[in-house]
């Protein structure tokens, strides 16, 4: 009698890989429409069907990816603010010069780009609001990631005193400050322009390299 085998065939094992490639395709076509759906209409106002014809695939594919839309938000706000924050990391790389010049760059890096992708502004600063403790929590880990790119490059931990630590709430306030910031010159029409409300948000950002009383 022929022993059975698990193995699976070179073939076989393509074509697990080929429709595996596909699937993180659609999860990424998904991901795309939703951003475009939810900057166009708002989260609340988006139904699975209007994302999956923004990106030309039926609702059974929705599920492969996704539990439910609250998972979909929660995966866009994911990809938007993983883009953005590597965005002002390079910023801050490329400034050189000393951490005011850096934090300032980033700044500039950060409200240029909700100036250009609008859609994707409105899921990082509006959409992700109120939705759920799981989703609260995402936003929350945003600002803290956020605040310590700014502080990090005010302060690069090499260079801090002895026993000081940068304070998480501290770095978390200020973060949520520039969003603020960030919502009112959205309101206004993306005004003033990008260099003056950088400048203006880096007087916040600058209470992140002061030593505490």
């Amino acid at each position: 009698m022929a022993r059975m085998t698990t193995e699976l065939t070179p073939a076989r094992r393509y074509r697990g890989a080929e429709a595996e490639e596909r699937r993180a395709q659609r999860r990424v076509q998904l991901i795309a429409a939703a951003v475009q759906v939810y900057g166009e209409r708002g989260y609340q106002n988006a139904t699975v069907k209007a994302v999956c014809e923004a990106a030309g695939l039926t609702e059974r594919y929705f599920y492969e990816s996704f539990a439910n839309s609250e998972a979909l938000l929660l995966a866009s706000f994911q990809t938007v603010t993983h883009r953005l924050l590597h965005t002002l990391a390079l910023a801050g790389e490329g400034a050189g010069g000393d951490g005011q010049q850096r934090a300032l760059a980033m700044l500039r890096a950060y409200f240029g780009a909700l100036q250009r992708e609008p859609r994707s502004a409105r899921v990082f600063l509006v959409e992700i609001r109120g939705v759920s403790k799981l989703v609260d929590g995402a936003l929350a880990d945003s600002l803290d990631e956020f605040g310590g790119l700014l502080a990090q490059a005010l302060l690069p931990q090499a260079l801090l005193p002895p026993g000081r630590k940068l304070d998480p709430l501290l770095t978390a306030g200020v973060a949520g400050g520039v969003v603020h910031i960030a919502l009112r010159w959205i309101t206004h029409g993306y005004a003033p322009e990008v260099e003056v409300v950088a400048r203006t948000a880096l007087q916040l950002a600058l209470v992140l390299a002061h030593e505490p009383d």
